[in-house]
């Protein structure tokens, strides 16, 4: 659900106010859990865009934001911030979950570019600092 609200945003160009309002309004029977977890993912991916979305970039060669599928931009934002707010979450798993996601929303040539990406992410969050 944070990646829906995530492109929401993106695509809308929302703010996240307006996107929490009007996304929990079409989508108020979530279970308490469920959408604390998304609130809490769409909160780390807005609250620190700059930080994930230049992450992103430095490990994405050669592709700048703006120039990525929207599928793969969100959940590239959306992975991310799971690695950075649920560092307990292991790195293969939040991977997995968001190469499961493009295999069925984005192209088998995305699948190999976000695994890369993100695997290479989350080993530069696990150095230790």
């Amino acid at each position: 659900m944070a990646l829906q609200m995530l492109f929401q945003a993106d695509m809308g160009k929302q703010d996240a106010d307006h996107v929490r309002r009007t996304f929990w309004g079409e989508h108020d029977g979530t279970g308490a859990d469920v959408r604390g977890f998304a609130d809490d993912l769409f909160r780390v991916a807005t609250d620190r865009g700059g930080e994930i979305d230049g992450l992103i970039e430095r490990h994405a060669e050669h592709w700048r934001m703006e120039r990525m599928a929207a599928v793969d931009r969100n959940l590239l934002r959306a992975a991310v911030a799971e690695l950075l707010a649920y560092r307990e979450t292991p790195r293969a798993v939040v991977i997995n979950e968001a190469l499961e996601i493009a295999r069925k929303f984005s192209t088998p040539e995305s699948v190999h570019f976000l695994n890369g990406v993100l695997d290479s992410i989350g080993k530069e969050l696990e150095k230790p600092a």
